[in-house]
């Protein structure tokens, strides 16, 4: 009876693999209270291309993913709305170690391929260099009875979403943060190990404000 607690309990937890010798992610818990009032987070609102070098801390980075998208009730439902309820959207985070998958359940990342695909994120000056950006990518697995444009629409719709909940978050939090459109989305999704059925939308850089 202890053996099956002990591997049901590690079962949700995100344990420590590698994927081409990158290493999972344990992120800490997400602060879910505090921050700034709404009114003033909205007014502060901006979107920003100079980025200092500094690195996203791990508490910083767990609070950010989880203002995105992250679980607020126990039905699953999260931070920002979706489509016919069909939660497709993922979000992978690339550094200049390599590319994670945010696992919304385990509230963790996934390794998914090491090395430095920051540049394949975009075409700006900025982009190779900034600590963290964001990839957002469609499952159209979970899109089911529904039209090529509905999917289309509906991804394009849901990543807004999730974006503006960055762009809060980070006018909340001092950080810097622009959405933007990949470059190269073959290239972004080949590295990002892709199947046909995913497709990449948008990317979002994040990092401190550059002094």
């Amino acid at each position: 009876m202890k053996i099956r607690i002990l591997i049901g309990a590690l079962a949700m937890v995100c344990a420590v693999a590698t994927a081409q010798e990158l290493a999972d992610i344990a992120l800490p818990p997400p602060k879910t209270e505090g921050g700034k009032p709404l009114l003033d987070v909205l007014k502060a609102r901006a979107s920003t291309r100079e980025f200092g070098a500094k690195a996203i801390e791990p508490q910083t980075l767990s609070d950010l993913l989880w203002a995105a998208h992250g679980i607020t009730r126990a039905d699953g439902k999260r931070t920002a709305p979706s489509a016919k309820d069909w939660r497709e959207m993922e979000i992978y985070v690339i550094n200049a170690d390599g590319a994670y998958l945010h696992d919304v359940k385990a509230h963790c990342l996934k390794a998914v391929a090491k090395g430095d695909f920051r540049k394949l994120t975009g075409k700006q000056e900025f982009v190779p260099n900034v600590p963290v950006n964001l990839v957002y990518v469609a499952d159209t697995t979970k899109m089911l009875k529904t039209t090529p444009e509905e999917i289309a629409f509906y991804s394009a719709t849901d990543t807004a979403f999730i974006s503006q909940n960055i762009y809060l978050f980070c006018a909340s939090e001092g950080l810097a943060t622009v959405v933007r459109q990949p470059n190269d989305k073959p290239a972004l999704a080949a590295a990002l190990k892709l199947p046909d059925t995913s497709k990449v939308i948008l990317a979002q850089s994040v990092g401190w404000p550059k002094k």
